[in-house]
């Protein structure tokens, strides 16, 4: 039992957030580190004629500041007593993880895009996608909600797993900083090109490994939910490499092989046209149970790389509690 300690608040983190998910009345970590780097790019903007060495300190500094808090809290609670430090610490673990959340909100726009409230699926989209949603039909709503749960069982769910396998919440923290430094500063228009270059540069190379644990692990996870394994495989393999982001297409193409769908293309982003090939074959109409598709996989391969990460946790911190 004592070899499972370490690994104990990742699996009760993981639990928690199935079950509550993020609660949405209650301050979150991820909004506090939004506003720290709201807060430091206004004095970059402000300090820096610079912007790229600017956004060097700012993402630093963020990641000093986000890892740090943790520790200290942690190093604390354990040393007060152990029960304490499992129990801040799967607390912790919960907030870093977004499958309930990511689930819930995509599945706001499932039920809104299968009731045919075109304007209420456009608003629902627009809360978990970074594109301009106005232009969107019917369909292209389904893609980007599919699209987005599968970019972000990686962002979300199995890359702070990865990450907490190696330095439990600590880890999580660490992770989640950098990737909500890209949501928010990461883009290439001439906004942010210079000051969230480090902060995007950064986060491809966070997710690196892990989207390349988990697009195999999402072809693994279709089978065992009655989806086409041996298509998401191929897919992933001919489509891994179909997107600007070194990883985004990895999970993507997995899931659309597995669901015989065509995702991606061109999009709009701030009034900008985006040109994007396609990921995935066209076999037949996207619909809306793809969403719920799509959210089973997220759930599937997340279990699989939980218990991946709690097998490292436990290897790695074994001999420490």
């Amino acid at each position: 039992m004592k070899l499972l300690l370490p690994a104990l608040p990742l699996i009760l983190g993981f639990i928690l957030d199935c079950i509550i998910g993020d609660p949405y009345d209650l301050p979150h970590p991820i909004k506090l580190i939004g506003r720290l780097i709201s807060c430091l790019e206004n004095a970059v903007r402000k300090h820096f004629s610079d912007l790229r060495k600017g956004g060097i300190l700012l993402a630093l500094t963020v990641v000093i500041l986000s890892t740090a808090a943790p520790l200290v809290i942690l190093v604390f609670c354990y040393h007060v007593s152990i029960i304490l430090g499992i129990a801040v610490e799967s607390i912790l673990c919960c907030y870093m993880l977004a499958a309930r959340c990511l689930s819930k909100e995509s599945m706001k726009v499932c039920k809104a895009a299968g009731s045919g409230d075109i304007e209420a699926a456009r608003k629902a989209v627009s809360m978990i996608v970074g594109r301009d949603t106005a232009v969107l039909d019917n369909d292209g709503i389904i893609r980007a909600a599919v699209e987005t749960v599968a970019e972000n069982t990686s962002d979300g769910v199995t890359a702070p797993l990865f990450y907490m396998g190696i330095a439990g919440a600590v880890g999580g923290f660490f992770y989640k900083s950098v990737n909500t430094m890209d949501s928010m500063i990461g883009y290439k228009n001439e906004k942010y090109a210079d000051i969230g270059w480090f902060a995007a540069k950064l986060d491809d190379a966070l997710n690196y490994i892990p989207s390349r644990l988990t697009a195999p692990l999402i072809v693994i996870s279709a089978p065992i939910i009655r989806l086409d394994g041996r298509n998401s495989f191929r897919i992933w393999r001919r489509d891994r490499r179909k997107h600007a982001s070194p990883n985004s297409a990895q999970t993507e193409s997995a899931c659309a092989g597995a669901l015989h769908i065509r995702l991606a293309g061109d999009a709009w982003y701030f009034g900008e046209l985006h040109k994007k090939p396609y990921i995935g074959d066209n076999d037949r109409p996207i619909e809306t149970d793809d969403i719920r598709r799509a959210n089973r996989m997220m759930y599937g391969a997340s279990v699989l790389m939980l218990i991946i990460s709690a097998a490292a946790r436990c290897v790695i911190f074994g001999g420490i509690l």
